[in-house]
């Protein structure tokens, strides 16, 4: 299951721009296998930052999460550059991605879902008996 689909990027950006960056083959139909390589792009660039705080895959896909898998979609589809506006949705998502892997973003996702907090502990360490304390140290320099 990808975060996104076909549907969401038609919905998103219109069939005539999806037809336009997703066409490689100029049949005036969008390319399955391009749409589908852009999709797990996305896939992909979302589970690299959600990784570390959600268990995945997710089971059902937060919304959030589907905007953001049509943002980057998008974006990767316009390979020869995209407009301003497409490009700003990018880095948009790519952005919110960061803060929740900096846990400053919540996903809303059912339970069981969140990776488990990690704890801090205490470190601990085990070294031998200092060799050179003050008290061996008296009188060293003396003889100078």
């Amino acid at each position: 299951m990808t975060y996104a689909t076909l549907t969401d990027l038609i919905e998103r950006a219109g069939e005539t721009e999806v037809r336009q960056i997703a066409d490689r083959n100029r049949d005036g139909e969008p390319d399955a296998d391009v749409i589908e390589a852009a999709l797990k792009s996305a896939d992909n660039t979302i589970n690299g930052y959600v990784g570390a705080k959600y268990t995945l895959p997710f089971v059902s896909v937060p919304d959030l999460v589907n905007t953001w898998a049509i943002s980057i979609a998008r974006y990767v589809l316009h390979r020869n550059g995209a407009p301003d506006h497409v490009d700003t949705d990018y880095k948009d998502a790519i952005a919110a991605l960061k803060d929740v892997a900096r846990g400053l973003i919540a996903l809303p996702v059912n339970e069981g879902e969140a990776a488990p907090v990690s704890q801090t502990g205490t470190v601990m360490a085990a070294h031998p008996a200092q060799v050179f304390t003050p008290a061996k140290l008296r009188g060293w320099n003396d003889a100078g």
